[in-house]
């Protein structure tokens, strides 16, 4: 076996992005895959005449060619090149105010125009929104700046640059919307997104919020115009084209080490020496099962899901391929938000009493934004919610299927009570992917696509706080989703570059004799 530099495990978002940033520092860089194609989740697959997308929605911070944001300049500068289409607005939701009232409002991207709309749904919110937005660009900073500083941040420059972000930095999404007195109609539209970070409004720390709601809102959302493994197909392709190795069907079995330094990776294709592994794998499985006991630090033990972590959202999606165009059966938006409440709390609640009580999804159709997404006169649509953890994990065998597919019918029954769309008896091809669908296809815990809940004292700047250059081992870093970035595309390919560059600043210490 040849001898690797470094090694990344796993070609989801984040590997494929570290992959790149360290093969374009000129490290001799191997990647390997345990599925026969590339992405993780960012892939697709294909029922009948139909291509499928399984996991984007929207990706975020893209931006246009004059105005980019982190994820398309993190692209460009790895040299990965494909068409993406904008989609135009942040979001429709059909639910009910907290009061009770009826509530359907769709809001623009673009900053001022989110505010104007705001304004129209609910007069004399202008002044607090916008006050809203000038926090949300503070905090940006403030992030981009702790960012730069490769985990080592002056307090000086964050007191007297960044004072906003420091004083709600310890609080709440919730806390601070009540701390700026905001109304109570604009904390419900505003919690819309809190789903894409499964964690509801009273436990999700404003900083985390604060920069995926702007990024959202400020440029836009954008997806692949061919299916996200288009974009996983680019990202390898530029990978060996840089000169960078990959093996599909190849799984990682267990982290070799000298001493307390790792060494190499054995794989089922035989074991492969290298001086870095960079590991797209829940930390849960790497210290249960992947390296020696006696090397794992304490501050891993107390961070592990049996001392408190919790595990993210476990996705439970439908997929419809249909006969009749979207304009047919009355679609028109892209993307519908069909909560019961618009109140946070009650609707997470809810999701962890299972199918019983979650009446929560998310309803999408490709075609309203890539008309030729399908075969002409057709339309892809997909439902997304949650999976409760007890009811997936007790459930047996024989009645999986059925199981499976008892939420499908609620949820085609509440988008037709809510928007009038009613897409049965036009169903083509469908398939539902539950939380062991996701478990078995992407190796993650419980089907937890989202990590851990980056909640209360797991948030996104306290794990930030943790990167710097302290490894927890020597040698190996966990990358993606459960990382310091949190899910998502956009945040698992920074997370994958941000590591990436720790890890090349270990290597090139370790040269030069230098301290970690």
């Amino acid at each position: 076996m040849p001898k690797y530099d470094i090694v990344v495990v796993g070609a989801g978002n984040a590997g494929m992005s570290a992959a790149l940033q360290c093969q374009l520092a000129g490290k001799k860089t191997l990647l390997i895959e345990k599925h026969n194609v590339p992405g993780g989740a960012a892939t697709s697959f294909v029922r009948g005449r139909f291509e499928i997308e399984p996991s984007l929605h929207e990706l975020c911070d893209f931006g246009p060619p004059d105005n980019p944001g982190d994820t398309r300049k993190i692209l460009e500068g790895y040299g990965v090149k494909l068409n993406w289409v904008e989609v135009k607005d942040c979001f429709r939701i059909i639910s009910r105010y907290s009061d009770g009232s009826p509530m359907d409002v769709t809001m623009p991207a673009g900053i001022g125009n989110f505010i104007d709309k705001m304004e129209e749904y609910v007069p004399g919110s202008r002044e607090k929104m916008t006050k809203l937005f000038d926090l949300f660009q503070e905090v940006l900073d403030g992030i981009a700046y702790i960012t730069a500083s490769k985990g080592n941040p002056d307090s000086k420059v964050l007191q007297s640059e960044y004072p906003d972000m420091l004083r709600c930095g310890a609080y709440s999404t919730q806390k601070v919307f009540n701390a700026l007195k905001l109304p109570k109609k604009c904390q419900d539209i505003l919690s819309t997104y809190w789903s894409y970070l499964g964690v509801d409004m009273e436990h999700l720390a404003f900083i985390h919020y604060a920069a995926m709601v702007h990024k959202y809102v400020q440029r836009s959302a954008y997806i692949p115009e061919h299916t996200s493994h288009q974009y996983s197909t680019a990202m390898i392709e530029r990978f060996r084209e840089l000169g960078g190795d990959v093996w599909f069907n190849c799984r990682a079995e267990e982290f070799l080490f000298n001493g307390d330094k790792l060494c190499g990776v054995r794989t089922n294709l035989g074991d492969v020496e290298c001086d870095y592994a960079l590991a797209n794998i829940n930390p849960d499985i790497i210290y249960g099962k992947m390296v020696p006991k006696e090397l794992i630090p304490e501050r891993e033990k107390k961070l592990s899901k049996a001392r408190g972590r919790i595990m993210g959202g476990r996705m439970y999606t439908a997929y419809f391929c249909c006969d009749a165009t979207a304009e047919e059966l009355g679609i028109t938006d892209y993307s519908y938000f069909l909560p019961s409440t618009a109140d946070s709390v009650v609707e997470y609640q809810r999701i962890q009493g299972g199918m019983k009580t979650n009446n929560y999804s998310i309803f999408l159709c490709y075609n309203t934004v890539l008309p030729d997404f399908s075969p002409p006169g057709t339309c892809v649509c997909s439902f997304t919610t949650f999976g409760a953890p007890d009811e997936w994990g007790e459930l047996k065998q024989e009645d999986y299927f059925r199981f499976k597919n008892e939420g499908v019918k609620k949820m085609l029954k509440n988008l037709k009570e809510k928007t009038g769309i009613d897409l049965s008896g036009h169903i083509e091809e469908m398939e539902v992917g539950s939380p062991w669908t996701f478990a078995r296809y992407l190796g993650v815990p419980e089907g937890s696509v989202y990590g851990y809940e980056a909640r209360d004292w797991d948030g996104m700047m306290a794990r930030m706080q943790m990167v710097g250059n302290d490894y927890p081992i020597k040698g190996l870093r966990p990358i993606g989703a459960a990382g310091p970035r949190s899910d998502g595309y956009s945040a698992t390919i920074v997370c994958g570059q941000m590591l990436a560059g720790a890890a090349l600043r270990d290597l090139k210490a370790w040269s030069e004799g230098g301290n970690k």
